[in-house]
């Protein structure tokens, strides 16, 4: 009966073993497989955004949603900010994707014009009546 008692336990002792050497392989594994994503996250580029202001002819807040929705539909632009009073536009944008010099042509292609583009006169005439800014000649 002590042999049969003995070994149970003995038995009881290498299954205890195998459980926690499965456990301490799973543990490495997981934190193997934590610290490679942990790595990969600290390490991975992050888009250096530029910022720019340049002016823009508008009027109205019917402009300002044009002229801003025209700036963020360019891929790489994050926000796109017109000012309808003193008409400065603000942008931040990835200049791995894109340029001020773009976003200023994109807007002067809807009728707007900015400090580097006059917008063509058929855009401009395409404008809303309350849109039609004074232009320079």
């Amino acid at each position: 009966m002590l042999f049969f008692n003995i070994s149970i336990r003995a038995l009881y002792l290498v299954s205890l073993a195998s459980n926690i050497l499965i456990m301490i392989k799973f543990i490495k594994t997981l934190s193997i497989i934590c610290l490679t994503f942990i790595c990969l996250t600290a390490f991975a580029q992050k888009p250096k955004w530029e910022k720019a202001s340049f002016q823009v002819s508008g009027n109205c807040e019917m402009c300002k949603t044009k002229i801003e929705d025209s700036a963020k539909g360019i891929e790489g632009v994050k926000t796109a900010k017109w000012n309808v009073v003193n008409g400065k536009m603000k942008v931040k944008f990835n200049p791995e994707l894109t340029n001020a010099d773009k976003i200023q042509e994109t807007i002067a292609s809807i009728g707007y014009d900015t400090e580097k583009y006059k917008a063509t006169d058929v855009a401009y005439n395409n404008l809303h009546y309350c849109c039609k800014y004074e232009r320079e000649q």
